[in-house]
């Protein structure tokens, strides 16, 4: 008889266990709170706009080409992948960085900031391709219940190369002095969720896969990947329900029994909960069969929250690209209230996507599609629409003065998202938005286990236990879970 899985959110590690669970057989119940598939990486289109609530930037191509050939399938069936170039613009205090697509480009511009970062340059994306083979290849795909799993020949010929325990700090500052260097080379580790100098040094693998196999945008908008994963899981007979909102995990026996919805209780041989990890457990199950107490929680060190501007104009801008970064204030003080002190920031660094730079589509003709974030620390109080408003028109300020354009009074769409909007939308343990930072004690098996050590049948996937935070690791994470669930109940 057909065994029965029920996947608990339609993100993106919800969407690849599904597509995994179905493809070895089970049948597959897809239970997702809102009206559509993608979780935070949802749509919403307003007046013509049409907007990526989360994720805006497409790295690791590589590992969205292999998702979709283990189904048969290759990227291109679904959308199409334009390489951005320039890939990104930094902003600092007084001056700007141009990131080309093309790598000896890239060099000469690093060479004339600094004399000889460009031959810099090629020894440590060297090293940053050895950790991303290793890393992506083997580490990724370990789901974090044993040290044992680690017990690799080429990961302990190469533990030296892998910087485990050095942090990514020191390892960039050994390459390159200038700080708008270093801080340029230590930015894609923000996507893990920390700052540099609690980020092992692994991962400027990073690095190799913003340099050498470049940010990407599917045309029509990152929400296509989305619709991608959701038609290859229709096409294996998953089953979707929407506007569904759990109530509760069902025990009898340390074993699933059943999930119940406000409307229905569903019967289930095995459930992989890839909503947040955190709500499932303290809110979905009862206390004896908790794996985490609360304070467990109250201890880790969270990724940022953000606060978010989904915003139109009714004009085009002549000097704005697809990604702008502002490093144009102090990068340590920003870094301190996010990490350390947890206050509301005084000038925070900010993100600006424009995504009709490159897309037409996704605004009015004659218009542009804007979309602003600050990070912020996870767990601030006082998210009021007050402090949005005075925020929003700090960033613009500062957005109009670097690209030397205006566009206070063009503004004819602007939508606010913030810590509040994440613990109602998505359960968000302390409104975060990435989930935990991947510093070296929240690594590996030192994250929540993706299966619980107190229901035999439950288990976790999504940014809160392995690999870790980000688009690429959480397709990972569907994977892998599912490959556990199905050796050990299957």
């Amino acid at each position: 008889m057909q065994k029965k899985v029920i996947i608990i959110g339609a993100g993106f590690s919800g969407l690849a266990a599904a597509s995994f669970m179905a493809k070895y057989g089970w049948q597959v119940t897809v239970l997702e709170k809102h009206n559509m598939p993608g979780g935070r990486a949802r749509q919403f289109k307003t007046e013509g706009f049409t907007y990526d609530m989360g994720p805006s930037w497409y790295w690791m191509p590589d590992v969205f080409d292999r998702y979709f050939n283990l189904f048969g399938k290759k990227t291109s069936d679904y959308y199409e992948l334009v390489r951005l170039d320039p890939s990104y613009k930094v902003h600092f205090g007084d001056s700007q960085i141009t990131i080309p697509a093309n790598y000896d480009t890239l060099k000469n511009v690093f060479e004339n900031i600094e004399s000889g970062s460009g031959v810099a340059l090629d020894k440590f994306i060297t090293e940053a391709k050895y950790k991303y083979e290793i890393g992506i290849n083997k580490l990724v795909h370990k789901p974090g219940l044993s040290i044992t799993e680690f017990i690799d020949i080429d990961v302990i010929k190469g533990v030296v190369r892998l910087d485990v325990f050095t942090n990514m700090k020191k390892h960039v500052a050994k390459y390159f002095k200038d700080t708008r260097l270093q801080q340029l080379m230590e930015f894609p580790v923000l996507f893990l969720g920390a700052m540099a100098n609690d980020i092992p040094a692994l991962y400027s693998l990073m690095n190799y896969a913003d340099i050498k196999l470049g940010t990407w945008y599917p045309s029509g908008g990152m929400y296509k990947i989305v619709e991608a994963m959701y038609s290859v899981a229709k096409g294996l007979g998953v089953q979707f329900q929407f506007e569904q909102n759990v109530k509760s995990i069902n025990i009898d026996d340390a074993k699933v029994q059943s999930v119940s919805t406000e409307t229905q209780i569903l019967y289930a041989d095995a459930v992989i909960a890839s909503a947040d990890y955190n709500f499932v457990e303290q809110q979905l199950l009862q206390p004896q069969w908790r794996t985490y107490k609360a304070n467990y929680w109250d201890k880790k060190l969270m990724a940022p929250s953000c606060l978010l501007y989904y915003v139109g104009i009714n004009k085009k801008l002549k000097n704005s690209i697809h990604h702008h970064l502002f490093f144009d204030t102090d990068f340590e003080q920003h870094a301190n209230e996010i990490y350390t002190s947890k206050a509301w920031p005084k000038q925070p660094l900010f993100y600006v996507s424009n995504t009709t730079a490159t897309d037409s589509t996704q605004a009015p003709e004659g218009c542009e599609n804007l979309f602003f974030l600050i990070p912020v620390a996870a767990g601030l109080a006082s998210d009021t629409e007050e402090k949005r408003n005075e925020y929003f028109a700090q960033i613009v300020k500062r957005f109009e003065d670097k690209i030397g354009e205006t566009i206070t009074n063009n503004i004819v769409v602007n939508k606010s998202y913030g810590i509040t909007n994440f613990v109602s939308d998505y359960n968000a343990y302390k409104g975060n938005a990435y989930g935990l930072a991947n510093t070296l004690l929240q690594t590996a098996i030192l994250k929540p286990t993706c299966k619980s050590k107190k229901v035999k049948n439950l288990y976790f996937a999504g940014q809160l236990t392995v690999p870790g935070p980000g688009v690429p690791p959480s397709l990972i994470s569907g994977e892998l879970v599912a490959k556990l669930v199905h050796k050990q109940l299957g």
